[in-house]
């Protein structure tokens, strides 16, 4: 009878730690907490992109997600109420759209952040903040009804004003300039008709005092940079990759510590790798830190460690996300799996979104709920 109510016992005590381990909702590595209260809402929803910045003025870091790709969706709003939980969420305007990508600046220059909103095949948005993140409808920018799948800023003639690159997949790249008020009447194309851009990020590659932009192509094109002539012409170009890439994101960072642009890249179906800067023949110098071949779709760089050395965060679809600790001067690289769970993530970035200085990982998640993963690196006992 004892040893009966002893195996019940053990039965019962299982059955109760399996399903709180069930409640967390993730399996965790021990160096990032998962649970379902890091979350941006109960939606799933057709998400692609999350975005970061203090929305409301508050001092700590809000978080913006873009949903609807090529169906309308509802962008949204997630305040955080100083302790890295979003107990507040807010609609982005009236309207659902085929959102692709948001982003947040201050286009207007008065002191609060903005937001841009890219959308495919429907006209890109501004909205502009009142100070305490609420938001009326600005202006357009670029060509209305193109397919867009990124937008970027940067302020690429160095007149103290952010502007807005656009990637259009399959029709001209728009770099739509600001004119200190929040308008984009102005644009430059970059790039060919013929690249298939889903992404671009802007960095002084030839050191030169001006922005060049680095594009990720798909359909098996090279991806080149496109250098800055100082006066908005990219003619000059420098192919990396080879050239039979799907390339789905782009990051730049300074890797090997030698002082010089590097750029990583997340590959649908092959190997992603960085192709190092510097030289006479830059980016020709390569190293593959993620042989999985998977279908990487986004790539975020932060020092997750804290040793002071760029580590690199992918995002995959249809497998789990990964972070590649650099090891030894942007050479050698450590895995560790962020979750078991397989989503369809478009894009991951990294916040310090509880205030305790680590970085934060956070994922866009196409129709699966969209998480956030708290860094314990440092705190285990």
């Amino acid at each position: 009878m004892n040893q009966l109510i002893s195996v019940m016992n053990k039965i019962v005590a299982l059955t109760l730690f399996a399903y709180l381990f069930s409640c967390l909702g993730l399996a965790q590595n021990n160096d990032f907490a998962a649970n379902n209260r890091l979350i941006l809402g109960t939606y799933k929803e057709r998400s692609a992109s999350v975005a970061k910045g203090d929305i409301d003025n508050d001092g700590d870091i809000d978080i913006l997600v873009a949903n609807g790709r090529h169906w309308p969706g509802q962008n949204r709003i997630f305040i955080n109420n100083g302790k890295g939980i979003f107990t507040v969420e807010k609609n982005l305007g009236s309207i659902r759209e085929t959102t692709y990508a948001t982003e947040l600046g201050d286009f207007d220059n008065d002191g609060d952040l903005d937001i841009a909103v890219g959308n495919d095949r429907a006209p890109n948005t501004i909205f502009l903040n009142d100070g305490t993140g609420s938001f009326s409808m600005g202006g357009s920018f670029g060509r209305s009804y193109s397919p867009t799948r990124n937008i970027t800023l940067a302020d690429v003639n160095l007149d103290g004003h952010i502007d807005i690159l656009i990637t259009n997949r399959g029709q001209p790249n728009e770099i739509c300039l600001n004119d200190g008020k929040g308008n984009f009447t102005e644009t430059v194309n970059f790039g060919s008709n013929e690249d298939a851009t889903i992404d671009v990020e802007v960095a002084d590659m030839d050191k030169d005092g001006d922005v060049d932009l680095i594009l990720a192509n798909r359909d098996e094109q090279y991806n080149f940079v496109y250098l800055n002539d100082g006066k908005l012409g990219f003619e000059e170009k420098i192919p990396f990759g080879s050239g039979k890439d799907n390339t789905r994101s782009i990051g730049i960072g300074d890797l090997d510590a030698d002082g010089e642009p590097d750029i990583i890249v997340a590959n649908i179906g092959s190997a992603n790798a960085i192709y190092f800067g510097g030289g006479e023949n830059p980016f020709v110098r390569s190293v593959i830190f993620d042989p999985s071949e998977a279908a990487s779709y986004a790539i975020s760089l932060s020092d997750i460690d804290l040793d002071d050395d760029l580590d690199i965060i992918v995002g995959n679809s249809r497998s789990p996300n990964y972070i590649y600790f650099n090891e030894k001067n942007g050479e050698n690289y450590k895995s560790l799996q962020l979750h078991e769970s397989s989503f369809r993530t478009y894009d991951i970035i990294t916040a310090d979104v509880n205030g305790d200085g680590l970085p934060d990982i956070i994922e866009a998640n196409s129709d699966e709920i969209n998480r956030y993963y708290m860094n314990q690196i440092g705190k285990k006992d």
